[in-house]
């Protein structure tokens, strides 16, 4: 079968399978193996911790990560007046197998940094996020270096840096920049005062979750994971920044040609005067990409509160469809436009099914990737995004 070429470009398209393997599952018949490739990426479990002090943000923090509100039905319960006693787990709504734990606060007096990670048992978690909203203290320097210890990752977060900016507008002399540099340097300070080596420190914003450094925390988290558990992070973001969007549009590209093949060869479905190919397989692709782009209804209605704009002006400047209006007739409309384009450039072309199957999930996700980009523009103004 000869295949596009951007669709055996390697890792810099997140792709671990290879062109000869492809070859020979296509020439033996069997497909186990691009469709447990897909599994794998799709099933993916992903656990990260979050702690802190009673009172720092973490459920605010754990809410806007996973793109939620925190009235929503499934948000983690923001209450200053009571502590966790135990890890809180918390799937993510629509990706459930990424999951964000609650871990009981570091601040109280019986906290102990040798045996807090054994009591809450959490060694199977992926990485640890720790918050605080003022200043770091020895309780998360003595923390972090535990973290170190199990050969686990760790980041700062440093919270609610909207209140610091919001108390320092009074004065005359004031400077977002310089303001915000300062408290990143006073983190700096105090964690290297407490032993800990060159720290990260991320500065967020709960209410303005797409500015400061929350996209450049995300990016970095993953980065940091390996290419299965990176994919279903990546997908699981909210579309804060052009940088977040686009590594989103990069890991589905990977995966392209994939459920293309697994389309046209699995369970195909005879269309007269259209190739063979798996039509429910084909539009519950095309919706899960807007999903992952943040254009399903639940997530424009977030993004417009967000942005404190009208969900109206949000979805006039959406082209593609709704994933609501995502349905057979439109799936067979772009299978038929798509046809049309494979045999008028390569009128002997083999295996006419997969590569109008692949045409059409490639413009579908351009054009969705687009549309998330002219979303955020509208949502957020061009010079808000990072």
């Amino acid at each position: 079968m000869e295949l596009p070429k951007g669709a055996v470009a390697g890792r810099s398209q997140g792709l671990d399978f290879k062109l000869p393997e492809l070859k020979a599952a296509v020439q033996m018949g069997s497909l186990s193996e691009v469709v447990s490739k897909l599994e794998q990426s799709k099933n993916a479990k992903l656990d990260i911790a979050i702690t802190g002090e009673s009172g720092c943000g973490k459920s605010s923090f754990i809410n806007a990560v996973r793109g939620l509100d925190d009235d929503d039905k499934d948000a983690a319960k923001v209450d200053v007046a009571k502590t966790t006693m135990e890890p809180t787990p918390y799937p993510h709504p629509k990706y459930p197998n990424v999951t964000m734990w609650d871990l009981p606060g570091i601040g109280t007096p019986s906290f102990r940094p040798d045996s807090y990670l054994q009591q809450v048992n959490l060694a199977c978690c992926d990485f640890f996020i720790i918050i605080a909203s003022e200043r770091f203290k020895s309780t998360h320097a003595d923390l972090a270096q535990e973290i170190q210890r199990m050969g686990k990752k760790f980041y700062f977060v440093r919270s609610k840096v909207d209140a610091d900016l919001q108390n320092e507008k009074r004065k005359k002399s004031f400077s977002e920049g310089r303001i915000l540099q300062k408290i990143r340097d006073n983190c700096v300070m105090r964690l290297q005062g407490e032993g800990v080596s060159s720290p990260q420190i991320f500065l967020v914003s709960r209410w303005e979750f797409g500015k400061y450094d929350s996209p450049r925390l995300l990016e970095t988290l993953a980065d940091d994971l390996d290419l299965h558990k990176r994919h279903v992070f990546l997908l699981s973001l909210p579309s804060i920044s052009r940088p977040i969007l686009e590594k989103k549009k990069k890991a589905l590209q990977g995966e392209v040609w994939k459920q293309a093949l697994v389309s046209c060869t699995i369970s195909p479905i005879p269309i007269p005067d259209l190739p063979v190919c798996d039509i429910p397989q084909l539009t519950g692709c095309m919706k899960s990409y807007r999903k992952s782009f943040g254009l399903d209804g639940d997530s424009l209605v977030y993004l417009a509160k967000t942005a404190g704009k009208p969900i109206s002006d949000l979805k006039a400047v959406v082209r593609s469809p709704v994933t609501e209006e995502i349905s057979k007739d439109i799936t067979l409309n772009l299978l038929g436009k798509a046809k049309a384009d494979c045999m008028t450039r390569r009128k002997r072309i083999l295996k006419l099914s997969f590569w109008v199957t692949y045409t059409v999930l490639r413009r579908f996700l351009d054009d969705v990737a687009e549309d998330a980009q002219t979303v955020l523009t509208k949502a957020l103004g061009a010079e808000e995004i990072v």
